[in-house]
């Protein structure tokens, strides 16, 4: 089981998904312009901070995932589906809706 955040809820992702915390939008431009809230871009990276067990194959084993907890990840803009814990924001998407490891 992995802890989500600093509380005290654990979550633990089935088969081959991933509980990420996205990065936050940014509230200004490059050129120091504040964004309003409806403006801002949907962030497209985070840091997975658990793991399920892997994909189950059909003769009951299971393949492991190529992601681990504590990855910089890089995913579509639709991807995954969006759920708040505790008041934290969080990402659960399977592990093909996952573009890239930020290295």
């Amino acid at each position: 089981m992995a802890t989500a955040t600093a509380t005290r809820t654990i979550i633990r992702p089935l088969d081959d998904r991933v509980l990420i915390n996205a990065d936050e939008a940014d509230d200004r431009t490059s050129s120091g312009i504040y964004l309003p809230e409806q403006a801002k871009e949907k962030p497209m990276q985070g840091k997975v901070i658990a793991t399920g067990p892997g994909k189950l194959n059909d003769d009951g084993s299971r393949t492991p995932l190529s992601v681990k907890k504590g990855d910089t990840v890089v995913y579509g803009k639709y991807a995954g589906t969006e759920v708040e814990i505790d008041g934290d924001k969080l990402m659960i998407a399977k592990e093909n809706e996952l573009l890239g490891v930020i290295n």
